[in-house]
């Protein structure tokens, strides 16, 4: 499965998200499996948004056929868009769907890892993070994904931001040590989510 994350600066808030509505046309494409995504916690003009396809193949086809066309509804709306691309590597938690109507809230970390150290990375998401976010109750499903240049996503969605603020502050430092994350990782920025039901696809 392949990911699509789209984080972009919005400067017409009421424009743009009359224009995520149109987005429902994605339907109807072949390998689509889902989209959704809502306001940053941190940043009320930032929007990200979060979109789901079986494979590289089926996604081209869609860039080169219906893309401009859909988009042209939020042109003008937002400036600074980065889109980035990541192969799906395993879930967090079982099962994963690109499914949001669930979800209040969404935690991307976007992971720059040193080269050499991305082999170790890899082995301590599965053994050390994906078991403590999966025992957290509040967490729903997430997944891990790959981009070339030792990039690694891992997003995961939760009921609320208050069973979010529980796991956080009990475990992340304790997991960190164990897991050497310092030593992994180059680069670490991630986001809040706050889920916009009207987005999801």
């Amino acid at each position: 499965m392949l990911v699509k994350w789209i984080r972009c600066t919005v400067v017409d808030r009421r424009g743009f998200e009359r224009g995520q509505r149109k987005w429902a046309g994605l339907l109807g494409e072949p390998g689509f499996r889902g989209q959704g995504g809502g306001w940053s916690r941190g940043r009320s003009d930032v929007a990200h948004i979060f979109s789901f396809w079986e494979s590289r193949a089926f996604y081209d086809s869609f860039m080169a056929r219906s893309h401009d066309r859909l988009a042209s509804a939020q042109s003008g709306t937002f400036k600074d868009a980065r889109v980035r691309l990541f192969d799906h590597r395993f879930d967090v938690k079982t099962g994963f769907e690109p499914r949001f109507t669930d979800a209040d809230l969404l935690r991307v970390a976007l992971c720059r890892v040193h080269e050499e150290r991305a082999e170790h990375f890899v082995l301590m998401q599965e053994k050390v993070w994906n078991p403590a976010m999966a025992g957290s109750p509040g967490m729903i499903r997430g997944l891990f994904g790959e981009a070339p240049g030792s990039e690694f996503l891992v997003l995961s969605m939760w009921r609320s931001a208050a069973e979010h603020g529980k796991y956080r502050t009990e475990r992340v430092e304790r997991l960190a040590l164990r897991a050497q994350t310092e030593a992994d990782v180059a680069a670490l920025a991630g986001d809040i989510v706050d889920m916009e039901a009207a987005w999801t696809v």
